[in-house]
């Protein structure tokens, strides 16, 4: 078992780093991506720009495998976009990886070897079986231990307020955008029309910010589910990340100059079409007639069918590891500090499996960079033995600003203030830098 590699699902940030750090203890990673370049996902937003600063963007095990090849650490106070951070960081650390780095190979599958999920006997004795597609054939690839950093990306929640598709959601695929809009590239989609943003994160935020940069007769229409719009903007100039309460404090300025209508307490049951737009129908009867474009960014969820074959420990709400889930969960808090987890919080009864990255959390949202290279630091080491290592785990997020349970939101005077105290609106200044996202 010990001369087998660790199979690392997905070359995007979280991915590459978990290898580095293998790498760096020792252990031999082998990583699987389904696309055809490392950051694939990162690619499909590469016009975005991100509200971390690069100084929390590259992993310290990756920086030190770039050094010796001329890599130049970028300024560690600018914000990249998307498209920045795979050409300056991704590829060329996929690059340094080398021939580790496995593209157009996508997993189908994990087990153990020889036994199926009820099988008890000599389980841990067994290597992961990790079944691969290409585009030549399907093969089995053994490994020590498996770290599922596949990310969420191509699974995002869909605009029904239920989970599941609203009524003619489907059929109108083709008015529904589920990630942020390039303008650069389809200014035409989306000018002189009306729009429905759905969500309240930073995504939405995001949209919020571009699309009230069209003008002219773009109406902009932006629809929640919660009752109030309550700390939807953040924490403003009291958010430890800067440019993330600068979008905030953006987004409330198209808000206040009347550039973005809000919808509040809308739950959209279905959708209709009626002639040459769509109509979107709340559970409470409510119209928003004459729709041309929906931009659904209600967040993502994790993909697990390809997983059946591993006994997972997920929390039944939120689908993240028992023991990381109540730190996460965002019907208790969205204080933007993550309480300290590592290996021990990301384990299940399945040996020597992790899920790391934005997976680890589930259907739970903002997620930073940091917070996975901390999670692969402290995975490489318990598998190296370093069990003393894979414990001390130090990394303090940066705070939002604010506080509140998710799951009360639908009250629109709740005064909810989750496990941290009340919000403090007056933070919301106007005076902002131009904002950064995701």
């Amino acid at each position: 078992m010990d001369e087998l590699p660790v199979v690392v699902v997905g070359a995007g940030p979280v991915g590459l780093a978990a290898a580095a750090q293998l790498l760096e203890r020792g252990l031999e990673p082998v990583v699987l991506e389904r696309g055809a370049q490392a950051g694939a996902a990162v690619a499909e937003w590469n016009h975005v720009r991100l509200f971390s600063p690069w100084s929390e963007l590259v992993d310290p095990a990756a920086a030190r495998l770039l050094e010796p090849t001329g890599w130049v650490q970028p300024d560690g106070s600018a914000y990249p976009t998307g498209r920045e951070w795979a050409e300056v960081y991704l590829r060329p650390l996929a690059a340094v990886l080398g021939e580790r780095v496995r593209l157009g190979a996508e997993v189908i599958g994990v087990a153990r070897r020889g036994r199926d999920r009820i099988v008890d006997s000599g389980r841990d004795g067994e290597p992961f079986s990790v079944h691969v597609r290409t585009a030549e054939d399907e093969e089995r690839v053994l490994a020590r231990a498996v770290i599922d950093a596949s990310g969420t990306w191509t699974t995002p929640n869909p605009l029904g307020g239920e989970g599941l598709p609203a009524i003619g959601e489907r059929a109108a695929a083709d008015r529904i955008s589920y990630r942020v809009p390039d303008l650069a590239a389809e200014r035409a989609r989306y000018a002189g029309k009306h729009i429905v943003v759905a969500g309240s994160g930073h995504s939405a935020l995001t949209a919020l910010v571009a699309l009230a940069g069209l003008g002219g007769d773009t109406r902009i229409s932006w629809v929640l589910r919660r009752g109030g719009i309550g700390n939807t903007f953040g924490g403003g100039d009291a958010d430890q990340l800067p440019a993330r309460g600068a979008l905030g404090l953006r987004a409330k300025e198209a808000v206040d100059a009347g550039q973005v209508t809000v919808v509040t307490g809308f739950r959209t049951e279905a959708i209709e079409r009626t002639g040459g737009s769509i109509t979107l129908m709340s559970a409470d009867g409510r119209r928003l007639e004459d729709v041309n474009e929906v931009i659904a960014l209600t967040g993502f969820r994790p993909e697990l069918s390809w997983l059946s074959e591993i006994r997972l420990e997920l929390d039944p709400t939120l689908q993240a590891p028992v023991a990381l889930a109540p730190l996460v969960d965002p019907n208790v808090h969205s204080c933007g500090t993550v309480y300290r987890h590592g290996a021990k919080e990301l384990s299940h009864p399945e040996r020597n499996f992790y899920l790391a990255g934005m997976k680890s959390y589930g259907r739970a949202p903002t997620f930073l960079a940091q917070t996975g290279y901390e999670q692969v630091r402290s995975i490489a080491a318990e598998l190296a033995g370093d069990h003393e290592a894979a414990a001390r785990v130090e990394l303090i997020m940066a705070e939002t600003g604010v506080c509140g349970g998710a799951g009360l939101f639908d009250e629109p005077d709740s005064g909810a203030s989750g496990c941290c105290g009340p919000a403090e609106p007056e933070l919301l200044t106007l005076s902002a830098p131009p904002a950064a996202s995701n």
